[in-house]
């Protein structure tokens, strides 16, 4: 009896070590010369509340470095993966905070197209030697629910996922500025989402 006692406690023990080293997705330390880039459609430009209130703004803040914001509004992820390229050209970011499909899903365009897109762009990134973040962005059906595949593309690739910030805003009429895009405090509540997965993720 006591030997079985020993052997369950062991066994809980080497369950919690390995548990504990597993701390998830990593990114590189954000150092002095990091280069953040936000990319992705309109909730990334800041539609819905005032210049300078984007949550690449309010992210700034917190990271205390500039967060270079190319959101455009209206843009579809196959649309962002052509511009991308270029993008990271002219930034040759550290780190991009990859926020699309929003728009594939207004216009109901096939989803196996959206995750062909978002795969490419995540290759695209870090073929370039960034690190990304991902950013799941809600689709309308019965109500609000994030799509499972940003879930299944973050854990393909190994990246961090912000996953449940902009279903929780825009379920709360409090922090939108219309149905589909938050306010400005909508907006300073998922730059800190963003920011606290920026954070966790970075290697020790």
């Amino acid at each position: 009896m006591r030997r079985n006692i020993f052997l369950i406690f062991t066994l809980f023990f080497f369950v919690v070590l390995f548990a504990g080293c597993d701390s998830g997705p990593q990114i590189t330390p954000l150092g002095q010369d990091t280069v953040v880039l936000a990319f992705g459609d309109s909730l990334t430009h800041g539609t819905g509340a005032s210049a300078g209130q984007s949550y690449p703004d309010a992210l700034s803040e917190l990271l205390g470095k500039p967060v270079i914001n190319v959101g455009i509004p209206g843009e579809v992820s196959a649309a962002g993966l052509k511009r991308l390229p270029a993008v990271l050209d002219q930034y040759d970011p550290t780190l991009v905070i990859l926020c699309h499909g929003g728009n594939d899903f207004l216009r109901r365009l096939d989803e196996a197209t959206t995750i062909r897109n978002l795969k490419a762009m995540i290759e695209l990134i870090r073929a370039r030697g960034a690190n990304v973040v991902l950013v799941a962005v809600p689709k309308l059906g019965f109500g609000l629910a994030i799509p499972k595949f940003y879930l299944e593309i973050a854990e393909e690739y190994t990246i961090p996922l912000q996953s449940d910030i902009l279903l929780d805003l825009l379920g709360d009429n409090n922090m939108k500025s219309d149905s589909i895009h938050p306010n400005a405090t909508g907006y300073r509540l998922m730059a800190e989402a963003v920011h606290d997965v920026i954070n966790k993720a970075q290697q020790k």
